[in-house]
């Protein structure tokens, strides 16, 4: 089947490799065989959530799973827990380097159902362009997938070489949000209870990322750049017309970001998955957004999956997200 013959598409499915487990130093990542299980990432711990003999691990259960939702193709990405954005840069090209030859080998063995996005250490821009580079032609993955927050911000001139590597391997970039207090800076405490640091918090952290790429001027320097951000890009389809006066309106606005249309114009650039929980909020989104620049996400085997089958709702995003993931790394990598 394969990315080009699958009807049903999700690009929103984390996973969780045994090979990595202390791939990062002290900062683990560690798994306990305890009941209730327990997952640790830096300083940050998650409990009771089953990710040994899960979807999660196991490929086999993940494509029954898969069979039982109607989902025919899945790329699969890096957890967010796990990617290690501030940790040493030693460790990290280490975490990365064993993280995407892992699920090289997982993917390889399922070509027909499962492809892959890369583990890249953001911190360390350099490597990141290498290991972009290697998981693309060599690996034949798909896109680099990276967090939010590794320190500087989204728009700073030290990616702009990053930005370019992509274009020039013709390959999109995925960004989804991390906790925050991982192995980086603790965020606001206020976000420390009922789970509202990836409630509310996920959806803060990729409005700012939108915003941060249309006004910082990312999209105008590197016009052949495609990004893809998770969740319907946060709170973009309910803050539309702010963040569009804004550019009109504000003192660091630049001229071009002034114009007429300006700013409906790079915002239609921007790719995102339709993972939004609700109705309301995707009519919402499209109204505002290139309606063939959404793709269809699940958050895999994760806690706000669609618990139905899916057929009817993703078939209409099959198209869009070949095109976002360049059908032809089909050829390159032999799946």
């Amino acid at each position: 089947m394969g990315l080009i013959g699958a009807q049903t598409i999700d690009v929103h499915a984390h996973v969780v490799l045994d090979a990595t487990m202390g791939a990062a130093g002290a900062q683990g990542p560690e798994l306990t065989i305890e009941q209730p299980p327990r997952f640790r990432a830096g300083d940050y711990e998650l409990v009771g959530v089953k990710y040994r003999n899960s979807p999660f691990m196991d490929p086999q259960l993940r494509l029954t799973a898969m069979d039982e939702v109607g989902i025919d193709y899945q790329v699969l990405s890096p957890n967010p827990l796990t990617y290690f954005h501030y940790i040493s840069s030693r460790q990290a090209q280490h975490f990365c380097r064993t993280h995407n030859n892992a699920l090289a080998s997982l993917v390889g063995d399922h070509a027909d159902r499962l492809g892959a996005f890369a583990a890249i250490p953001m911190q360390d821009i350099g490597f990141a362009m290498e290991e972009t580079e290697r998981a693309v032609t060599e690996l034949g993955f798909y896109a680099p997938y990276i967090g939010t927050d590794f320190g500087v911000a989204l728009n700073d001139s030290s990616l702009d070489p990053f930005y370019d590597l992509l274009v020039r391997l013709d390959v999109p970039l995925f960004i989804h949000p991390a906790p925050a207090g991982i192995d980086g800076p603790a965020g606001d405490p206020r976000l420390k209870q009922f789970d509202l640091d990836i409630i509310v918090g996920f959806a803060a952290q990729e409005t700012i990322a939108v915003c941060t790429l249309i006004y910082g001027g990312v999209l105008e320097r590197h016009p052949r750049l495609d990004v893809c951000l998770s969740h319907g890009g946060g709170a973009t389809g309910y803050a539309y017309g702010r963040m569009a006066m804004a550019a009109r309106k504000r003192p660091w606005a630049s001229d071009a970001l002034r114009a007429d249309g300006a700013f409906d114009a790079l915002l239609h650039r921007l790719w995102f998955d339709a993972h939004v929980h609700s109705d309301d909020a995707l009519t919402l989104l499209k109204q505002h957004v290139n309606g063939e620049h959404l793709v269809f996400g699940t958050n895999f085997a994760g806690w706000d999956q669609q618990s139905y089958d899916v057929r009817s709702e993703a078939a209409p995003y099959a198209d869009n997200t070949r095109r976002l993931l360049r059908g032809a790394v089909e050829e390159r990598s032999g799946r």
